[in-house]
């Protein structure tokens, strides 16, 4: 770095600087709506959920009714002519494209409160060792599968204590102000860079809950399947005491049922190798129903550098059947 260079740093700041200074006040937030969580009950706690749902529903009502009479005219009009039809369907691209921006617009405004509401689940699992609720079908579909969650009579009892990659963890671990900077830089599609130690597993806890509370699905996607399993495991009960879906394509075989249900989770972890296949096959299916993943909402990418510039260097290449039309006009 010249001298010129240092110097316009020091007066101006690094673009780190100006970057941490621009999402401290949503940490302010954020820590604020945190200590007022302090003193409601675990249901109360677990209600905040469905309450934040309930905005970011509200504030997007306006252009999903517009959206959903469009598909109900597609759907019901049968006699449209194709120029009629392509008419509505670039109403309905236009209409998705501004629900998307109004979409970013409301996650950003209830990021302190989501932030704040995982935050507190965290810290009532490390402090408390355990959240107690009112038992729903969802708490006994999980205490079902594994002995985190246990069903006393009406009460389902979550511990801070489950099985991650076959080997039992127990939580310890809060989000400090340094976890909540980079939560808000991952949501806000920009690149954290953490040390080995700082976290960057619980990191993605923060933006990964926010985007779910969407239900336009969320991808975490991991450098081998090793790490796609234990964390989808290790963060679960995290998002699961809210009621969100998780699982992991890797658990899955390509084109099962089983990996079109892990798409269709709140939150799906996996490898950037499976992900790019399925995507790869996807685009050669011939009918809506063999596809397996949904239109794309967020994504997070851990090792960003070595998925996308070394692993990048290693195309992934699919082939598929050579139509017969095309094997005579090679003949």
């Amino acid at each position: 770095m010249s001298f010129l260079t240092k110097g316009l740093a020091k007066v101006f700041g690094s673009k780190s600087d100006r970057d941490i200074k621009e999402v401290k006040p949503y940490v302010d937030k954020i820590n604020k709506a945190f200590d007022e969580l302090s003193s409601i009950s675990d249901e109360a706690l677990r209600g905040k959920t469905q309450e934040i749902k309930g905005r970011i529903k509200s504030y997007l009502k306006e252009v999903d009714d517009q959206l959903a009479a469009l598909h109900l005219r597609i759907e019901k009009e049968t006699d449209l002519e194709i120029a009629q039809k392509e008419s509505i369907f670039d109403q309905i691209d236009k209409l998705e494209e501004k629900r998307d921006e109004e979409l970013e617009k409301v996650l950003m405004d209830v990021l302190p409160d989501a932030f704040a509401v995982v935050k507190e689940t965290a810290r009532r699992l490390k402090e408390n060792g355990k959240l107690e609720v009112e038992a729903t079908l969802h708490d006994r579909q999980i205490a079902a599968k594994g002995p985190q969650v246990e069903v006393v009579g009406d009460k389902a009892i979550w511990k801070n204590k489950w099985l991650a990659a076959g080997t039992e963890v127990t939580w310890e671990m809060l989000h400090y102000d340094v976890q909540l900077i980079g939560g808000i830089v991952l949501h806000q599609g920009k690149i954290a860079e953490m040390a080995t130690g700082e976290g960057k597993t619980l990191v993605a806890t923060l933006p990964a809950y926010l985007n779910a509370l969407a239900e336009r699905g969320v991808h975490v996607i991991t450098v081998n399947d090793y790490l796609a399993k234990r964390d989808s495991e290790w963060m679960a009960p995290l998002f699961q005491f809210h009621g969100l879906t998780i699982d992991c394509i890797d658990k899955h075989q390509p084109n099962s049922e089983e990996r079109r249900e892990a798409y269709r989770a709140d939150i799906t972890y996996g490898t950037n190798n499976e992900f790019g296949f399925d995507y790869l096959r996807d685009n050669m299916a011939r009918e809506a129903k063999e596809l397996v993943q949904r239109k794309h909402h967020y994504a997070m990418v851990d090792e960003v550098d070595s998925v996308l510039i070394d692993e990048a260097r290693t195309p992934l290449i699919i082939s598929g059947p050579i139509p017969k039309g095309d094997e005579h006009e090679f003949h």
